[in-house]
């Protein structure tokens, strides 16, 4: 059985739902109905609600938002709702914030958008909260081995996400690198300190020059992330 079998049904608005989305779902383990109406979503309500309602607003908007617009009036609130647009939607979505809780740009990586699924189920009681290492305004999903600063994703390499983890879930420690080879990269890697210098150098470009700092040089010995959780 799937960890997410008793999660509820999810409506998912499209017909056919986008091959992508299904997909993504299924493999996911989440139990969904396609529904191409607001009538046909209360028609087919299971007894105890819908877990929630994906709506594809980026193919077809005007179809998208009717029923969105639809179930907001029916079910107020009530109904969790993820609606998937394109990047030149996203101005117009301030003007209609009332009327999902959550959005993802499409074309979506799968992780992100199982991610997004999961955080709208978690937010109504409906699942669980993803294990995250969290620092200030950087987040790391343990799970979906995502990164974001200040809600930015960060499109990080395998070994850069590890090495980024390492160091947030350890703030205010200095860590030579001969230390960080050894608990990143393991012991059987053969590489120089030069690896861990690349590494520290290409996080920080992607962090940003106003976050870079949140990966500091020690002098003569090697690198510390933040301050420590203890410090005021």
């Amino acid at each position: 059985m799937s960890p997410n079998d008793g999660l509820g049904l999810l409506a998912v608005f499209g017909d056919p739902v986008p091959p992508e989305t299904a997909r993504t779902l299924d493999l996911a383990g989440y139990r969904w109905k396609s529904i191409g109406s607001a009538e046909e979503a209360a028609d087919h309500e299971p007894g105890t609600g819908w877990a929630g309602a994906i709506v594809d607003c980026s193919a077809d908007p005007d179809a998208g938002w009717a029923f969105v617009r639809a179930v907001r009036k029916r079910d107020s609130a009530s109904l969790p709702l993820l609606v998937l647009v394109s990047g030149g939607q996203l101005t117009d979505l301030e003007l209609r914030d009332e009327l999902f809780d959550d959005f993802c740009l499409t074309p979506f990586h799968p992780a992100e958008f199982e991610a997004r699924v999961r955080h709208l189920l978690w937010q109504v009681g409906g699942g669980t909260r993803p294990e995250m290492v969290e620092y200030a305004e950087l987040a790391l999903n343990l799970e979906t081995y995502q990164a974001s600063i200040a809600g930015r994703p960060l499109d990080l390499t395998y070994m850069e996400y590890e090495l980024l983890k390492f160091l947030a879930q350890n703030p205010g420690k200095v860590f030579t690198r001969e230390i960080l080879l050894s608990r990143v990269w393991g012991y059987e890697y053969y590489g120089g300190a030069r690896t861990v210098d690349v590494h520290v150098r290409r996080l920080r470009a992607k962090l940003g020059e106003e976050r870079a700092g949140l990966i500091q040089t020690v002098r003569s010995v090697g690198y510390r992330f933040g301050q420590s959780r203890w410090s005021s």
